[in-house]
């Protein structure tokens, strides 16, 4: 399968963004989806993940609330909302895809990943 990431930005603190991540190749509705980010200088880290139907989400603890994840798989797309960023939210986020049965929360369970798209929230 390969995805696209797509809806980075630049965002003032406190402002929203939805990242989108279309998939084609395969049937979207047989991965698990995730999204991922890394910031300058460290490890990728996991953000959040959805089950294939879409009715189980997971999400890093560290988002607080903040990030929403959906997917849409009549339209082949993953989404990840994201409510009142913070500067500490800067980084390039990153779609994967998953053949497991439950939603991963390391890298290492996805094999698919999209080209990332860059967040950049000012200080």
């Amino acid at each position: 399968v390969q995805l696209q990431a797509s809806g980075g930005g630049l965002v003032q603190a406190g402002g929203s963004l939805r990242l989108s991540c279309a998939a084609s190749g395969r049937t979207f509705s047989f991965y698990v989806m995730g999204w991922f980010r890394q910031a300058p200088g460290k490890e990728r880290e996991f953000v959040a993940s959805v089950s294939r139907s879409g009715g189980s989400t997971y999400y890093a603890a560290s988002m607080n609330g903040r990030f929403t994840i959906s997917r849409d798989n009549a339209k082949n797309t993953a989404y990840l909302q994201m409510n009142s960023l913070k500067p500490e939210d800067t980084a390039v986020y990153y779609c994967a895809a998953s053949r497991t049965l439950v939603p991963g929360t390391s890298s290492n369970d996805y094999t698919y990943w999209g080209q990332g798209t860059q967040v950049t929230v000012p200080a």
